[in-house]
């Protein structure tokens, strides 16, 4: 018998009273004591019917079709090797509690399914359903779960902020046949302090002032070495005709962080919204006691220092590298956020949107496409937002026909847009000079 099979949580669980048939009632402080000798930092229940889980529902019920409730958990990360500037101590650390994550919902399930209740751990990360790529990959959408437990809120970095721990989580989930007598409700508060110290520390420019976030310029960089970005460099290997054309694109230390990743985990370039964020209980007090001193050790260092981004060409995250941080280099790579099908063009143009692009422009798109993927949607892009629209909605600046399999070999630069009008494959109604328009808003 294992130490956590003999403690007292377990137990007591082990002794509850069952019923004949049905997932029984866990009692929700013994099952807090079970997950947190298992190895998680803190814990909190939801059953799936909540309302606040009405988004994720489909998603958890594909998963695990008989869960009845969902224990969200998480592990702290040690802050301070997350806040160096040498980025394998903080990925060693992003590596480690990923792992404790995964340990400690496995002893959950383990524990629980030798007391007669059914559960199951998704990973908190990857593996991940790869054959999905480059639609939805992982199986579960952990923040909006940890929100709804009560660990915390999202913060204007767009990670979970816990109220004691602050930035410094991981996340993970446990899927339970079981109810549970007592849940956790989102907490009544935000633990953000609104210091903007995220948008000072983002390399990229990702994060904004008024709560905008730039998906793209994020996932180019500091996700290089994750899906699209691997995608993308292995196109640049096999696009080389030789190691001297190949070294004249990509340098020696990129290719060995490549090889790094591939033997020891991907690697994030950046975080640096979660290695400055000062909230939380057990973190703020050198923010709050010197501010100015909290900027020089952690902020500053950050920002001074001498890497390379990773930015799409003419895009805002170029732009702002530039006039920001011109002592970072940047290098160009091609599109990381590639869509295999007319669908996906229309959901990823809210996530690829340049703000900044798109000054000056105020127009209403109509897009019919047609072919082997028959879609229409409507693009409205004023004042530096995008909104788009299911339908052919209102009177259209420009009104853009293509073939749909066309449409897809523009985007992946197969064919040109100039051979695709001459051809016919699009056919434009209205100012052409509003597709150019268009076309500098997304990279």
């Amino acid at each position: 018998m294992t130490r956590l099979e003999q403690h007292p949580t377990v137990v007591a669980i082990g002794r509850m009273p069952r019923r004949s048939s049905g997932p029984e009632r866990l009692d929700a402080a013994e099952l807090r004591r079970l997950c947190l000798a298992a190895g998680a930092d803190d814990v909190g229940f939801v059953s799936i019917d909540r309302p606040e889980l009405d988004a994720e529902r489909s998603d958890v019920l594909r998963v695990y079709p008989a869960t009845r409730t969902v224990i969200a958990l998480v592990c702290r990360m040690t802050p301070e090797p997350v806040r160096s500037p040498a980025r394998n101590m903080a990925n060693h650390e992003f590596h480690a509690t990923g792992d404790g994550v995964n340990d400690a919902s496995r002893r959950i399930v383990r524990e629980l399914a030798g007391l007669g209740v059914r559960a199951l751990n998704p990973p908190m990360a990857f593996p991940m359903e790869m054959d999905r790529f480059p639609e939805k990959t992982w199986s579960l959408s952990l923040k909006p779960l940890a929100v709804a437990a009560g660990l915390g809120q999202m913060g204007l970095h767009r990670n979970v902020i816990h109220p004691r721990f602050g930035s410094f989580i991981l996340l993970g989930a446990v899927l339970i046949d079981a109810d549970v007598a007592e849940q956790g409700r989102a907490i009544d508060y935000n633990p953000c302090v609104s210091c903007k110290l995220c948008v000072a520390a983002c390399p990229v420019g990702a994060i904004t002032p008024d709560g905008a976030f730039d998906f793209s310029a994020c996932y180019a960089h500091n996700y290089r070495e994750f899906m699209g970005g691997f995608t993308e460099w292995v196109e640049t290997v096999a696009e080389s005709g030789s190691g001297k054309a190949y070294r004249a694109k990509v340098s020696d230390g990129e290719s060995a962080s490549m090889w790094q990743s591939l033997a020891y985990g991907p690697n994030y370039k950046a975080a640096y919204c979660v290695a400055v964020c000062p909230a939380g209980e057990d973190v703020i007090g050198p923010f709050l006691d010197d501010r100015s001193g909290f900027l020089n050790d952690i902020v500053k260092p950050l920002q001074a220092k001498e890497e390379t981004i990773y930015v799409q060409p003419n895009s805002d995250a170029e732009a702002y590298v530039s006039r920001r941080f011109p002592h970072k280099r940047t290098s160009r790579v091609g599109a990381v956020l590639r869509p295999n099908s007319v669908g996906l063009f229309i959901r990823f143009m809210r996530n690829v949107f340049q703000r900044g692009q798109s000054r000056g422009l105020a127009a209403t798109y109509h897009f019919r496409f047609t072919g082997t993927e028959a879609a229409e949607c409507t693009v409205i892009i004023r004042d530096q937002s995008i909104e788009v629209l299911d339908g052919c909605v209102g009177r259209p600046d420009l009104r853009v026909t293509a073939d749909s399999a066309s449409w897809l070999r523009f985007l992946r630069k197969e064919a040109s847009i100039v051979w695709l009008l001459l051809t016919f494959r699009v056919r434009l109604r209205g100012d052409p000079r509003l597709l150019i328009a268009f076309g500098r808003c997304f990279p």
